[in-house]
């Protein structure tokens, strides 16, 4: 039979079942500070952009696949595949899993365990003395009941703890989604750079040769013809740093799919220059579904719980055992009635003296929770700071865009007429360098304003929590 601590007291049994009974009765009482969600400064509107308003944590409105918005179906089937390949993505949802796996747990701690025990031994000495058998078998609980609400508070603050862990993941899924689609459309803007810088050599190997020819007639300087060799030695070094930085962002796609980068490469396509813009008057909810904001909120929970399992040692701990078995000498016998045992237990246990042990680790939970609500307002302050930048960023690189096409069709015709000019014998070829510089120059910053436009877009995207999708009336 197993061995059961003996009972110190001789109460009856019935009231040993009285005391058990008090105790689930008690079960449940809470030493955890009522919860309330923290507040945070918030401003009414965004500076940026009239109408918007400011919102509190809710990270479960479904955001959508955003990275549609920007009607490129290359970027579309590589950011579908995030999910699956990305290791910090996957990463995240092993921990979510964890913290699922953790509350499980703690929820266990509610129930009784129960255990079954059996064994078997044989004595005996030498000479004529008689060899014995001893065979037991126990049926066995134990539990402590959850008076104080210690073992409650450890399974919400451990649920807090996955919800936390479900917007980590949301938040890892997003980032690896965003810094996908800036680099892709870096690509594309490499792209873009690569051939205006093809078409730029092309024509600086035709005005070189035009150069060369008047050199030889004797109508141009030498140094016409040296000028005309580094500017096109020039284009050539860019067009060499180009190409390097366009592998290195297919390296860093590559990565980002979970892919070796030997076993994946980006052709060369068109570039989709579509940028979604961000409608006047988006809701409120937007802002609630940044999944950082959502994981501070949760963190703020598991600190307040915590301080309701250090408020638990004050109390005392109450542990209730039963066990039901039978010893005999031989295993048939096991189960007679004659042979049963059953015994009834209860212990409580209360900390006397700890030289403010338990007041102490009271005030390390509190000074915990303060921590926390204080990174949750910093974590909702820098939210808006963020969509604020963003927004000012996406007005000023619009405004930008039509100065910088204007820019460039200007610095276009001059350069066309300096080259006229110059066959002409109008002016010196100094002036014609300056022009190609400049329009050249030009062109690159236009191309470098649409690549902008487009990761603003997308920084602007993720600031507001993933897309900004509204449902349609029904």
């Amino acid at each position: 039979m197993k061995q059961v601590k003996p009972i110190v007291s001789t109460v009856p049994a019935r009231h040993l079942l009285a005391l058990a009974a008090a105790a689930v009765l008690l079960a449940g009482c809470a030493v955890s500070p009522a919860y309330e969600t923290p507040t945070a400064v918030a401003p009414q509107t965004f500076k940026e952009a009239a109408g918007w308003q400011p919102a509190a944590p809710a990270d479960t409105l479904e955001r959508g696949p955003w990275w549609t918005l920007f009607g490129d179906a290359q970027l579309n089937q590589l950011a579908d595949s995030i999910e699956i390949s990305n290791q910090n993505v996957a990463a995240a949802i092993a921990s979510y899993e964890q913290a699922r796996a953790l509350v499980r747990e703690q929820r266990a701690s509610l129930f009784p365990t129960v255990n079954l025990t059996g064994s078997g031994a044989r004595s005996g000495g030498g000479g004529e003395q008689q060899t014995n058998n001893n065979f037991k078998a126990a049926i066995g609980a134990s539990w402590e009941p959850d008076i104080w609400g210690r073992l409650r508070a450890g399974v919400t603050g451990a649920d807090a703890s996955a919800a936390a862990s479900a917007a980590d993941l949301a938040a890892a899924r997003l980032s690896a989604q965003g810094e996908l689609a800036i680099n892709y459309f870096s690509l594309r803007q490499s792209d873009a750079q690569i051939a205006l810088l093809n078409s730029t050599i092309d024509g600086y190997k035709r005005v070189l040769d035009i150069t060369s020819n008047r050199f030889n007639s004797g109508i141009a300087a030498r140094s016409d013809l040296l000028q005309a060799q580094t500017q096109l030695a020039n284009a050539q070094i860019d067009l060499s740093s180009q190409t390097r930085a366009r592998a290195q962002l297919e390296h860093a796609i590559a990565i980002l799919l979970g892919k070796a980068p030997s076993d994946f490469s980006l052709a060369v396509a068109p570039w989709t220059l579509t940028v979604p813009e961000v409608p006047l008057g988006v809701p409120s909810t937007l802002l609630q579904r940044r999944p950082d904001i959502a994981a501070a909120e949760r963190r703020v929970a598991v600190a307040n719980e915590q301080i309701g399992i250090a408020r638990s040692a004050y109390y005392p701990s109450l542990n209730l055992t039963g066990s039901y078995g039978s010893g005999a000498s031989r295993v048939g016998d096991l189960f007679n009635a004659s042979s049963s045992l059953w015994s009834l237990g209860v212990s409580a246990a209360q900390t006397l003296f700890n030289a403010g042990a338990t007041s102490a680790s009271v005030d390390a939970a509190r000074a915990g929770h303060e921590a926390a609500v204080a990174r949750y307002r910093q974590t909702v302050l820098s939210a808006f700071g963020a969509v604020e930048d963003q927004l000012s960023a996406t007005r000023a690189l619009a405004e930008q865009l039509a100065l910088r096409q204007q820019a460039s069709s200007a610095a276009d015709q001059v350069e066309q007429q300096m080259l006229n000019r110059y066959n002409a014998g109008q002016v010196g070829y100094t002036d014609v360098v300056t022009a190609q510089v400049t329009a050249l120059s030009a062109r690159r910053s236009l191309v470098q304003a649409q690549a902008d436009r487009q990761t603003t877009a997308v920084a602007l995207i993720q600031s507001l929590g993933g897309g900004w999708h509204v449902p349609q009336a029904q």
